[in-house]
């Protein structure tokens, strides 16, 4: 169940990335989704640090969070898509299922 909680979390914070995105085009209900999402997140992050490691948590959710802040980017607001980005992502998702594959 913790592991669950890192992915939703992580999913949350890519959701309030998108929402400070929102806000920076004058967006005003992305301040209410920053709140709700940004607060979620820590919750389940919270959460499953209870029975996993800080470091292994915090990798987890911070990777999720860039790689998926870093493919919408792409995909929805036309940022680079060149080799050597997909590439750093790809190094982020392997690090993240390295972590999850030694605890």
């Amino acid at each position: 169940m913790p592991w669950l909680a890192i992915i939703i979390a992580g999913c949350l914070e890519v959701t309030g990335v998108i929402n400070i995105k929102r806000l920076a085009m004058k967006k005003w209900d992305a301040i209410i989704w920053l709140i709700i999402t940004f607060g979620s997140s820590l919750a389940l992050l919270s959460y499953a640090m209870q029975s996993l490691s800080m470091g292994v948590v915090y990798g987890v959710w911070t990777g999720i969070g860039t790689v998926g802040s870093a493919l919408i980017g792409m995909w929805i607001y036309a940022e680079p898509k060149d080799w050597k980005r997909i590439l750093f992502i790809s190094i982020i998702l392997a690090s993240a299922v390295g972590l999850k594959l030694i605890t």
